[in-house]
């Protein structure tokens, strides 16, 4: 127990909470959720976030396993997950869509929790995080966000009536340099590693 709390790193934590939060974008995504709202009239907000929280975690363990089956390691993801944020982030900087999922047509718990929470881009970053921060940081950071996707749910409909849509595409941008700042720092630290 003791060891656990060792391991925790507040700019760890830190750091880690707001990748996962502009590769996340659930600010970004309030459209789709309303809009899901206006179809099916109710978005489970607390299996949605419950679901996507333990998908997250899961992968953050098995993840590797999975890879060093197919023969992958953990800096080759890294610096493909690197790839994957610097697209995230041109998509939220310039306003475009490179790659985007059809909103899925019912609000039950899969399509929210995956792939518009836990989303390959979402998955990709966790691993890639765990090549450099501690697990219990990441698993906090997890928690962090889950807290805040479950918020955003909820309250959907009145953070998209005073952010206005301006607000929400100030956001994005602002959010979406840091994840190109990144991207840059992910590959670059991984990059040495396979040479």
């Amino acid at each position: 127990m003791n060891e656990f709390f060792t391991q925790i790193n507040f700019k760890e934590i830190f750091t880690a909470s707001m990748i996962l939060f502009a590769v996340i974008d659930i600010v970004g995504s309030i459209p789709i959720i309303v809009d899901l709202r206006r179809k099916v009239g109710h978005i489970e907000s607390e299996k949605a976030s419950i679901v996507a929280g333990i998908l997250m975690i899961a992968f953050m363990f098995v993840g590797e396993r999975i890879l060093n089956l197919i023969g992958i390691d953990v800096n080759s993801f890294a610096v493909a997950g690197a790839f994957i944020i610097f697209f995230i982030a041109l998509e939220m900087i310039l306003g475009i869509t490179l790659y985007r999922d059809d909103a899925p047509e019912t609000a039950a718990i899969i399509p929210i929790a995956f792939p518009l929470i836990a989303g390959s881009g979402t998955l990709t970053s966790i691993l890639s995080l765990r090549s450099e921060y501690s697990s219990v940081n990441i698993i906090i950071a997890i928690v962090v966000n889950i807290i805040f996707v479950y918020t955003v749910l909820k309250n959907s409909g009145r953070i998209e009536k005073f952010l206005g849509k301006q607000g929400i595409n100030v956001v994005r941008k602002i959010f979406g340099v840091i994840l190109l700042a990144i991207a840059v720092k992910l590959f670059t630290s991984n990059i040495k590693e396979l040479f």
